[in-house]
């Protein structure tokens, strides 16, 4: 199973610590970038596509790394659907 797999699957069982990092490295498996520039690169971090024409906007969790419950679903939901493409 592809390292990309096992991201998606440890995603798809709504952990409660899945971290921004790994948010982000699996956003970049896909082809997105952090864009860190203008008002994103604050607490909100905009993850962009250019080949596909899509963005997903992520709030940087604080003080702990740990993404809140409802930013894993709202991850789950914009994977499934670059998956269905």
């Amino acid at each position: 199973m592809s390292k990309k797999q096992k991201s998606i699957n440890k995603l798809n069982s709504v952990p409660k610590d899945f971290t921004y990092e790994e948010a982000r490295t699996l956003l970049g498996m896909f082809g997105f970038e952090e864009d860190t520039k203008g008002y994103t690169s604050g607490s909100r971090a905009m993850f962009i596509n250019n080949n596909l024409e899509l963005s997903f906007r992520l709030h940087k969790p604080h003080p702990l790394n740990i993404l809140k419950n409802y930013q894993v679903k709202e991850l789950i939901e914009f994977i499934k659907k670059l998956e269905a493409k």
